[in-house]
């Protein structure tokens, strides 16, 4: 278990990959921290993770791993990456990592804030049609990651998903939505290789059902 901890990289924006904060073990239950970088800032690598009302922030596949990963009440900020940011860029949010269709491996976010930092969505309304962000792409074959009852801001693409080249994982990820709010939440112009959550479906990402959470995270939580 972790709480009240800030986690930090400061290596900068033009440092590319730089780690603030892996977890490879089983059964993590994380709260009330924060974790601060730019590209990949939380490497929730493989396992059971279960983070609640945290603050991750970064900007390029900033939370990514192969972990079975959920997060609930959580803020996860974009940030500015690089030196001139007003130049404009791309970022993925997440980037999962699972390579198996057998695994049982994903994120689940619940609840949570999709925004921007302060100071990143000053650039963002300075001229929005540079500063591009999307939910996921996929960084392995089998990627999978669902949004669920978050509030979505604005500075999300209407596409909502990122291919990471050209046509991999398209036909085997699964990135699903469901019942988001939030002006980045409209589903009408998503990429056609995500889906909206059928309802009989939800109860599989519970916390419950997707990381066995009523076993092992402290009821007081």
């Amino acid at each position: 278990m972790a709480s009240g901890l800030t986690i930090q990289n400061t290596a900068g924006p033009d440092a590319h990959q730089a780690v603030a904060f892996r977890s490879g073990s089983d059964l993590s239950v994380i709260e009330n921290c924060e974790f601060l970088g730019n590209q990949d800032t939380l490497y929730a690598q493989s396992l059971r993770q279960f983070y609640k009302s945290c603050r991750i922030q970064g900007n390029v596949d900033f939370i990514f791993g192969n972990s079975a990963s959920f997060f609930q009440d959580c803020q996860i900020l974009v940030a500015p990456r690089q030196i001139k940011p007003e130049k404009g860029e791309t970022n993925a949010i997440t980037a999962h990592g699972r390579t198996d269709p057998g695994q049982s491996t994903g994120f689940v976010f619940q609840n949570c804030l999709i925004n921007g930092t302060e100071e990143y969505m000053k650039l963002y309304h300075s001229n929005p049609k540079v500063h591009k962000n999307f939910l996921g792409r996929p960084w392995k074959e089998y990627s999978r990651t669902v949004f669920i009852q978050c509030n979505i801001e604005a500075l999300v693409s209407p596409l909502g998903w990122l291919p990471w080249s050209g046509d991999f994982a398209l036909k085997t990820l699964y990135y699903g939505e469901s019942r988001n709010s939030g002006s980045g939440s409209t589903t009408s112009q998503r990429v056609t290789w995500s889906s909206q959550i059928p309802a009989q479906h939800i109860d599989a990402y519970s916390v419950e059902n997707f990381i066995q959470g009523d076993q092992w995270i402290p009821l007081s939580k």
